[in-house]
């Protein structure tokens, strides 16, 4: 039986939880102490039927409010290389990061990498039940921004109550399983590659 390799790369904001909910899956419980901005990577095997596949997560520093990012805009695709799937995410909490998944986070990696299925991934969907904030981003405006762009999934989850976070990683796996059998099984032996 031959070993599958999944590398999935988590892209968005900075402060929408995206080292968090990798923290979260990892060790299997919301992280209480202080995390850095990024995280290194992981790999684990999950089976998908009675075939393992290595999943492989990491993310990417997003530039922080208020910062300049032309920098982080330059070097943050090579990063992508040879990327299986991207995780877009955003927090419900901050309609601005929504607003980035569009204009920003789903055009990148379908410019560096235009074969690879990307999944929109809703994050802090607790936030939801907050009476003291603004108003959230509901499940239909992420669901409808996510069919907009053709993305191969929407999920939501939340690492404080860690609603959903399995199923986010179940996605990512059955996105990249579904785009290696599917008709155009030759884009797979590409994978994403930047020069």
């Amino acid at each position: 039986m031959s070993r599958n390799t999944v590398k999935c790369m988590l892209v968005g904001d900075s402060t929408v939880g995206k080292t968090c909910l990798l923290t979260s899956y990892t060790c299997k419980e919301f992280p209480t102490r202080y995390i850095p901005r990024a995280f290194g990577g992981h790999a684990e095997t999950v089976m998908v039927g009675d075939v393992p596949y290595t999943l492989g997560v990491s993310d990417t520093i997003g530039p922080l409010p208020g910062s300049g990012t032309i920098e982080y805009d330059r070097v943050r695709p090579l990063s992508y290389a040879h990327s299986d799937v991207f995780l877009i995410c955003f927090s419900v909490g901050i309609p601005g990061s929504f607003e980035s998944v569009r204009e920003k986070w789903f055009p990148e990696p379908q410019r560096h990498c235009p074969s690879v299925p990307c999944i929109v991934a809703a994050t802090q969907v607790d936030l939801r039940d907050d009476k003291t904030g603004g108003s959230a981003i509901t499940t239909a405006q992420g669901e409808r921004l996510a069919r907009e762009l053709k993305a191969a999934a929407y999920v939501e989850c939340s690492t404080k109550t860690r609603e959903g976070v399995q199923r986010t990683f179940d996605a990512v796996v059955a996105a990249s399983v579904k785009y290696q059998q599917g008709p155009l099984v030759e884009r797979k032996k590409e994978k994403c590659i930047v020069v």
